[in-house]
């Protein structure tokens, strides 16, 4: 019988841990302002139009 994949659990220490790795190694935080993403669009719009 196969054994079943154990979850991983994320705790604040863990995270504080990677995330003071990240910025140690280099890394940066960038803040995006309020009600925007972040990523940037590569095509137009993904939305169905059901009028066609």
């Amino acid at each position: 019988m196969a054994k079943k994949p154990e979850k991983a659990t994320l705790t604040s220490a863990t995270i504080e841990e990677q995330t003071a790795a990240f910025l140690k190694s280099g890394g940066a935080v960038e803040y995006v302002d309020k009600g925007k993403s972040g990523q940037f669009a590569s095509s137009g719009s993904k939305q169905i139009d059901l009028k066609k």
